[in-house]
């Protein structure tokens, strides 16, 4: 072997156990029961309080580069994501300039990421209008699926689909059963909504009900049941839209469902007036909301839970106005996804195991990462060293994202990543070896 890892805790496909694990040329080549000797040129004895995981899967970020690197950029995301024990990216087709959304396009976007990659990193491409005859083009050319939007995505490079031509999308995806993963909030109600503007933070968030949600997600799931193709709900915030994909669930209908850290941290209840950094969209709802969202999650109606890191300069979050109307809508945290997810659910109850099933297996299913998102024999040998107990208080300085914006910043959270490895090798501050993946290879 290259490597030994012994763990006193491990999080397995068997559960929380103690474990050798053995890694030979990149892989997992054995996982035995702790004490087994695993002769290799060089072992690892993980301590008391620390846990090994596999490394985290996280198929919602926005790198924005090229074209807005400046809001963040391959080198700073991926440090970030190795930092917070996260060894798999898939980035989104916008806010880069060109958007991913045809071959060439993810060319320009592959050429700006080779060398400049501390983890591994997949790419969506775009749905938008008039590019239906690109979508099959780039599946060939290795993208894991095709995000788009039913209402103004805040840039105008990247406009949204109206439900005929989703529709249209999905069944040209169903053909090679391509995924299609859609910001659902329905653009009619938010125009009957009223307009945002100002510092009161409900006033945002009156702009964005959870009836907005609701009925795009309805006829999301509407057209895949006339279609066959397989959708997935992006950043579920509204809680009522849990019994909708818990029912097309039962139906046997492809729907899956994820939402986010900060769905799960915050209330709306806490944000106060001005506070920009915390404006995303759909909007971070009340408490007996994010409630409702961990129950979705106990009761296996939202598969994943993904970070959609967003981050922009901090210019852009009008941090002195703290206006929400025209601030830019994102959250930073790609760094501290598994720290504020472990923070809550030990207090709710739930154990390790369910964060790795959240946060790396299920994702990496929906991706279709045959080697990520677990501690087996055959994975790739990404893994993360974790000190479950360990408290630290947020300071957005220290962390490796580009801009120093993001909404934990102060905030006491519990568990800290030590190590991560990528395909055995220690990738925290070391120089980019990350791979760049295409669906087939991975």
């Amino acid at each position: 072997m290259d490597l030994t890892l012994l763990a006193a805790r491990a999080v397995t496909p068997a559960g929380i156990v103690p474990v050798a694990v053995g890694v030979r040329d990149g892989r997992i080549a054995a996982v035995e029961p702790l004490g087994t000797s695993i002769p290799a040129a060089r072992t690892v004895q993980l301590g008391d309080d620390e846990v090994l995981l596999p490394g985290l899967v996280d198929t919602h970020v926005h790198v924005n580069d090229p074209g807005r690197s400046e809001w963040e950029g391959f080198d700073t995301a991926t440090r970030a994501a190795a930092a917070g024990g996260v060894t798999t990216i898939v980035d989104m087709p916008l806010n880069s300039l060109p958007p991913t959304v045809d071959p060439d396009a993810l060319q320009v976007k592959r050429k700006a990421a080779d060398g400049r990659v501390h983890i591994d990193v997949g790419f969506w491409g775009g749905a938008v209008p008039g590019n239906l005859a690109s979508l099959p083009r780039l599946h060939e050319a290795g993208v894991f699926g095709f995000k788009c939007f039913l209402l103004d995505s805040g840039v105008p490079e990247f406009p949204p689909l109206t439900h005929f031509e989703l529709a249209d999308a999905l069944r040209v995806l169903r053909e090679f059963d391509g995924l299609m993963i859609v910001h659902a909030e329905d653009a009619e109600v938010i125009d009957a909504a009223p307009p945002s503007c100002g510092r009161r933070y409900r006033d945002f968030l009156a702009s964005r009900p959870r009836r907005a949600e609701n009925e795009a997600i309805k006829a999301v799931i509407t057209l895949a049941r006339r279609t066959g193709a397989r959708v997935h709900i992006l950043h579920l915030s509204s809680a009522d839209a849990l019994p909708l994909i818990a029912d097309a669930k039962a139906e046997g209908l492809p729907v899956t469902a994820e939402t986010c850290p900060h769905y799960l941290s915050f209330h709306a209840e806490a944000i106060p007036d001005g506070a920009t950094q915390f404006k995303c969209c759909p909007p971070i709802r009340e408490e007996a909301n994010r409630d409702a969202l961990w129950q979705g999650l106990a009761d296996g109606v939202i598969d994943c839970v993904v970070s959609d890191h967003s981050p922009c300069t901090e210019d852009l979050k009008l941090l002195d106005t703290g206006d929400f109307g025209h601030a830019w809508g994102g959250v930073a945290s790609l760094q501290l996804g598994l720290p504020a997810v472990w923070t809550e659910a030990r207090r709710r109850g739930h154990d390790l195991s369910h964060v790795v099933s959240w946060m790396a297996t299920n994702p990496a299913l929906l991706a279709g990462f045959a080697r990520k998102g677990r501690l087996a024999v055959g994975a790739d040998a990404d893994l993360s060293v974790f000190a479950p107990d360990e408290p630290f208080t947020v300071d957005v300085h220290k962390l490796a994202h580009r801009n120093p914006v993001t909404p934990y910043h102060g905030r006491d959270l519990i568990g800290v990543v030590r190590t991560t490895w990528l395909r055995g090798r220690e990738v925290t501050g070391t120089d980019p070896f990350g791979q760049l993946l295409t669906r087939g290879d991975s």
